[in-house]
């Protein structure tokens, strides 16, 4: 069906390069620099079968913001290139995933109406330079530029590496989910017939 996109960002804090398909096996080759993030953006790629090639150069000098948010931006253009009028997907996607003891759900809808709701379990340790409090500013770009409506509530869990990862590989599921293709839909799932 040819549901990819490329993307390319350049500013004076980050270099991106990125190609996305929606359709893919779950094939990832990912550097950012930041290997926590290159295996949460792995683990997203692989249980939502997406094909992900992900080259960033950023002032990780600096700090990790730049890096994380700007690649939440790319990442959210190219889904919605990808999609291009979102003609007969099925729109809604939502999975739960346990990581040992954390469980986390994520709920999206491709609704071009974007807002991001984020709740993780009270009292979570954050140990890295990547951690929850960064993952959220990559999930507000992500959905704001990608157009699309994402609940994140985990429910809970003691590890932040353990929670961070039910989140991306739901986010991944529930992502995959939301855009499949169903023959059954004419134009777009909607009442109002447009998105």
């Amino acid at each position: 069906m040819g549901r990819k996109a490329s993307v390319a960002r350049s500013t004076n804090e980050t270099q991106i390069n990125i190609c996305f398909d929606l359709d893919g096996s779950g094939k990832a080759d990912i550097s950012t620099g930041i290997p926590l993030f290159d295996h949460m953006l792995t683990a997203f790629c692989v249980h939502g079968f997406f094909d992900l090639e992900l080259k960033v150069k950023g002032d990780l000098e600096v700090d990790f913001h730049h890096t994380i948010e700007d690649t939440g931006l790319v990442l959210g253009q190219a889904l919605f290139t990808a999609l291009e009028k979102k003609i007969k997907i099925v729109r809604f996607g939502d999975s739960s995933v346990p990581m040992d003891e954390a469980l986390s759900t994520v709920t999206v809808d491709l609704s071009n109406r974007p807002y991001l709701v984020y709740n993780f379990p009270e009292g979570l340790k954050v140990k890295g330079q990547f951690g929850i409090d960064l993952a959220r500013e990559f999930f507000q770009s992500f959905c704001v530029q990608g157009a699309f409506n994402l609940h994140i509530n985990s429910q809970y869990g003691k590890n932040e590496h353990h929670v961070l990862e039910s989140i991306f590989k739901a986010m991944g599921r529930s992502l995959h989910m939301a855009t499949r293709i169903n023959l059954n839909i004419d134009e777009t799932l909607s009442t109002k017939g447009s998105l």
